[in-house]
């Protein structure tokens, strides 16, 4: 039987800040671009000037608000030159670099609907930094999925899956297929116990199977936090990435994750796959 061509990611997109998190951002996206030949797409998000203007009342004189702007736009300048070094020192065989326009994260937006996932850091996945609104709003309202990159990434390496039925979970093991696809090994984890879902894991295996990938299952026991129990099953697996649903919920403007996904991103291993 002719096996049927599936879509590959061709894109990756790399928010930069032009700080020293660009160049393991963009090693990130360069490893996982690899296996498919796709391009990294570094975009530069300056401070937005646009931010600034609300703050620029009545009691700012004229030449104070001059100087605060010319700060930016030189900040922009020196910041955008660091993403460019850091663009040309990337590994990647196919990379461009877009110098993100005001307003910048409308900007950001735009660029992550045209790629197939967007890779960030743990500082910007912790709420650090330049770029962690930048997260919460790929991650929240763009639903976009994201990589949160860590040392000892590898594509096509040990995949696992943290799986308990739900529709984030589910949503996260389907976008994810194109990187199963090319797995050395992929591994279903499930915590029964910790979850309030039935679910069959052998479910998710028939439908791995149906698409080229074979998968192992494996369930945690123990009835405590989900999200430890996870974690130390995929770096007893040797796991190079866990695939996982994000949760969460907005409040006055601030993106708070749920309790498991919080959890994911306090670990320091290993790098996580999140679709929410």
């Amino acid at each position: 039987m002719e096996q049927t061509t599936r879509a590959a990611w061709a894109r990756i997109l790399a928010p930069l800040s032009g700080g020293q998190g660009d160049a393991a951002v963009l090693a990130a996206a360069a490893e996982l671009a690899r296996p498919f030949g796709a391009e990294v797409a570094g975009a530069f998000a300056p401070a937005d000037i646009a931010d600034l203007m609300p703050w620029m009342g009545e009691g700012f004189m004229g030449g104070v608000q001059m100087t605060a702007i010319e700060s930016l736009k030189e900040a922009a300048v020196q910041g955008e030159a660091k993403a460019r070094a850091a663009l040309d020192a990337c590994p990647a065989a196919r990379k461009e670099l877009t110098v993100l326009a005001s307003p910048v994260w409308a900007s950001l937006a735009v660029e992550s609907r045209l790629s197939d996932v967007v890779v960030f850091d743990n500082e910007a996945a912790r709420g650090r930094g330049p770029l962690a609104e930048a997260f919460q709003q790929l991650v929240a309202n763009e639903q976009r999925p994201t990589v949160v990159a860590r040392p000892g990434l590898k594509a096509d390496g040990v995949v696992a899956l943290a799986w308990d039925g739900g529709k984030e979970a589910t949503r996260a093991v389907r976008t994810a297929l194109p990187l199963l696809e090319k797995a050395a090994r992929v591994l279903i984890l499930t915590a029964p116990e910790a979850s309030s879902r039935q679910f069959d894991p052998a479910r998710l295996r028939e439908f791995l199977a149906a698409r080229g990938v074979e998968a192992e299952a494996r369930s945690i026991p123990g009835s405590g936090d989900a999200a430890a129990l996870l974690l130390g099953a995929a770096r007893e697996a040797g796991a190079h990435l866990l695939v996982a649903g994000a949760y969460g919920h907005a409040r006055l403007q601030e993106f708070i994750f749920g309790g498991t996904t919080r959890s994911l991103l306090a670990a320091e291993q290993p790098s996580l796959f999140l679709s929410h």
